[in-house]
């Protein structure tokens, strides 16, 4: 368990806004933000933690070691930021999509650039498995990025299996839990949920989420403690290849994919070179939320805690 100062864990919550704030968006990961800040692989090292291993501890030698050996407040303040930014900022972010999507695409795509580079360079030696796990990365997440919406459900098994599903995308950086969601056709359920308060619905998906959780944080446990090279990589390429997805100049076609019950329907996209929209005063605004959002994560790596 790591030590921190009261402030150093006020700045943990605060980077669990950030990751929720990112994991509302179809196309972001909080996984990314997780990684970049300097506390992705304690996060996956605490979730392991969580085990029968620990229940021996609690009925053994008591609640403080139980709680000392799961890094219990590790997990009270960033997943505290976490909620609270997904209930609190969960509006806004819709809002912004909503009326200002580009500018949010351009500030998103500038994060996901500058993750690209302070995630790679970590990457120590660039062996044939390291560029082939790369390029596998990237394969998948383009993959991803090109499949459009077809699925719909809001059954409570369906809400589970979806929360299991995409909590395990929420942590890996470059895919969108919030994007998978959206290809199983959950994503405007769970909002309207979030939005309504339904505690039903969230219940279930909270379930699942840590179904998943539970599950797939061992499999990046053992990944990073035996392969940690070419995970990096992998997860590397995820981030580039989410970058066709992230792309914030989109024109529509005219076939509908998804029509919501609010009668609002949502369009194929295609992805176009921003000099189609020379002369928009969105363009330029664009670029500079861009740059904004690629100085932000180099501000952030900068002042992330750096290991021994």
């Amino acid at each position: 368990m790591k030590e921190r100062s009261l402030l150093q864990y006020l700045m943990l919550s605060v980077r669990g806004m950030a990751m929720g704030a990112a994991d509302v968006v179809p196309g972001v990961s909080g996984g990314t933000i997780a990684f970049i800040t300097g506390i992705y692989e304690e996060l996956i090292e605490s979730l392991n933690n969580i085990n029968l291993g620990a229940v021996k501890i609690l009925f053994k030698e008591g609640i403080k070691p139980f709680w000392k050996y799961i890094n219990g407040t590790f997990f009270v303040f960033l997943f505290g930021g976490i909620i609270i930014s997904v209930f609190s900022l969960a509006k806004a972010v819709m809002y912004l999509l909503d009326n200002h999507g580009v500018l949010l695409w351009n500030f998103f795509f500038g994060l996901i650039i500058a993750s690209v580079w302070l995630v790679g360079k970590t990457i120590k030696k660039w062996t044939p498995g390291v560029i082939i796990s790369l390029l596998i990365g990237t394969g998948i997440a383009f993959y991803i990025s090109t499949i459009q919406t077809v699925a719909q459900g809001s059954e409570g098994w369906y809400i589970v299996l979806s929360g299991a599903i995409a909590i395990c995308a929420m942590i890996l950086p470059g895919i969108s839990g919030s994007f998978i969601l959206v290809l199983l056709g959950a994503y405007q359920v769970v909002l309207e949920a979030l939005k309504e308060r339904d505690l039903m619905v969230i219940g279930l998906f909270a379930m699942g989420c840590f179904i998943g959780l539970m599950t797939f944080a061992r499999v990046l446990k053992f990944l990073f403690s035996k392969y940690k090279e070419i995970t990096i990589a992998l997860l590397t390429g995820i981030m580039i290849g989410s970058l066709y997805k992230v792309w914030p100049w989109k024109n529509a076609f005219g076939k509908v994919i998804v029509e919501h019950s609010d009668g609002k329907k949502d369009y194929m996209m295609a992805n176009v070179l921003p000099n189609d929209f020379v002369g928009d005063a969105q363009l330029w605004m664009g670029i500079g939320c861009a740059v904004i959002g690629l100085a932000l994560i180099v501000i952030l790596e900068r002042f992330a805690p750096k290991k021994s």
